[in-house]
C-alpha cells in the first residue's frame, strides 16, 4: 500500500513539474516571434563590414538638439548585428538627416537584401537637396555590408530624423564595437 501511494505521489509530482516548465515557456509573450525575428536579423547582417573609422559622409550635419547627447549612455533596442539588442552603448555622434530603408542586389553576387535599415541621404551618389521618394532607384556609396558600395538600390521608406553613431559592448561578450552607424531615436532607450 505504501509503495503504491509513493508511486502515485511521484507520478503526480512529475506531472506537476513538467506542466510548470511547459507553461513558463508558453507564458513568455512573443517568445517564438522574438526569437525568429532576432535570428532573421542576424542572418540578414551576416555580411556586415563594420567600419570603425568614425568617418562621416561629406555634408552630414551634427544635430542641434538631439534627444541623446554625445557621451550619453543608452540601451540599444534593435539587433542590427549579433549581440546588439539590449546592449549598453555610448553616443559618439548625432546627426540630422534622412534615413532610408532600402532593398538591393549586392555587387558581389550575394543574395538580394530586402528592407535593409539604414542608409542615410549622404551615402547615396545621386543625393541632392530633396528626399528620395519610395520606389526611387539610387546608387549606394555606403560600405555597411559586402557588395553594398556601388549597388543599385530601391528606396522602400524614408524617415527624416536624427541618426546616431554609437560604441557598444555586445551582449554576447564580443569585442567592443566602435562607431556603429546608424541607429534612429526609436531604436534607442535611455539607460
Amino acid at each position: 500500500m505504501k509503495q503504491t501511494l509513493l508511486k502515485g505521489l511521484l507520478a503526480v509530482s512529475s506531472i506537476a513539474l513538467l506542466s510548470a516548465c511547459s507553461s513558463e515557456e508558453n507564458d513568455t509573450p512573443n517568445s517564438d516571434s522574438s526569437t525568429m525575428e532576432s535570428s532573421m536579423n542576424m542572418e540578414e547582417m551576416e555580411g556586415m563590414e563594420h567600419d570603425d573609422s568614425g568617418e562621416i559622409p561629406e555634408g552630414l550635419e551634427e544635430a542641434e538638439n538631439p534627444t541623446y547627447e554625445v557621451g550619453e549612455t543608452v540601451i540599444l533596442q534593435q539587433g542590427h548585428t549579433e549581440g546588439m539588442e539590449g546592449a549598453e552603448a555610448t553616443i559618439v555622434g548625432a546627426f540630422d538627416t534622412t534615413a532610408y530603408e532600402i532593398s538591393y542586389d549586392p555587387t558581389n553576387g550575394g543574395e538580394r537584401e530586402e528592407n535593409h535599415r539604414w542608409v542615410i541621404h549622404e551615402e547615396i551618389a545621386e543625393a541632392g537637396e530633396e528626399v528620395f521618394e519610395t520606389g526611387s532607384e539610387v546608387t549606394l556609396e555606403a560600405k555597411h555590408m559586402e557588395g553594398m558600395e556601388g549597388a543599385t538600390a530601391t528606396i522602400e521608406d524614408a524617415v527624416t530624423t536624427t541618426v546616431y553613431m554609437v560604441d557598444y559592448q555586445p551582449t554576447d561578450g564580443g569585442e567592443v564595437v566602435r562607431n556603429h552607424k546608424w541607429l534612429t531615436e526609436e531604436e534607442l532607450a535611455p539607460k
